[in-house]
């Protein structure tokens, strides 16, 4: 089954392989915390660790993936975490979601079907940075940011399997 790869705005297809999707599949469930986590991970799927370096490069490249990497508790670090979201007209979403993403701060960017169509976290090192990131983003973009921050924390654990 091709994925399409939305990332890099194509809307190209790309095929996954059967060890592409054995390896998505098993990295959704963390890295072992060991001095050589890859080579942990490629012994589990009876591959070379650099095969499995390689591959999780080529879908980095290819946009699959359009990150990988730790998930940290930013207020545990001392930082500030927080929902935002944005009314676009539908004619100015792609343009705005660029200035948005163009931010360090925005975590990830996805559309809704809602009056708030346009959804985003933003993560920063300092509590007090929210305001004035989400202040910068309605500059650069001259449309209202929702600060949506959170009341209550719940842990979801999401599985996607490929």
């Amino acid at each position: 089954m091709p994925l399409s790869d939305k990332s890099r705005g194509t809307g190209a297809a790309v095929e996954l392989d059967a060890l592409d999707r054995r390896i998505l599949n098993r990295l959704q469930d963390g890295l072992p915390i060991v001095e050589a986590p890859f080579a942990v991970v490629a012994q589990e799927l009876e591959i070379e660790e650099q095969m499995l370096l390689e591959r999780l490069n080529d879908l980095r490249e290819s946009g699959v993936l359009s990150r990988f990497g730790p998930m940290y508790h930013a207020e545990r670090l001392g930082g500030g975490l927080t929902l935002a979201a944005m009314s676009i007209p539908e004619i100015y979403f792609n343009a705005v979601a660029e200035e948005v993403n163009a931010f360090a701060e925005v975590a990830h960017n996805y559309r809704r079907e809602h009056r708030l169509n346009m959804w985003f976290v933003l993560a920063t090192e300092t509590p007090e940075r929210i305001g004035d990131v989400i202040a910068a983003i309605e500059a650069a973009t001259g449309y209202p940011v929702y600060n949506m921050p959170k009341q209550e924390e719940f842990h979801v654990r999401l599985h996607l399997p490929v």
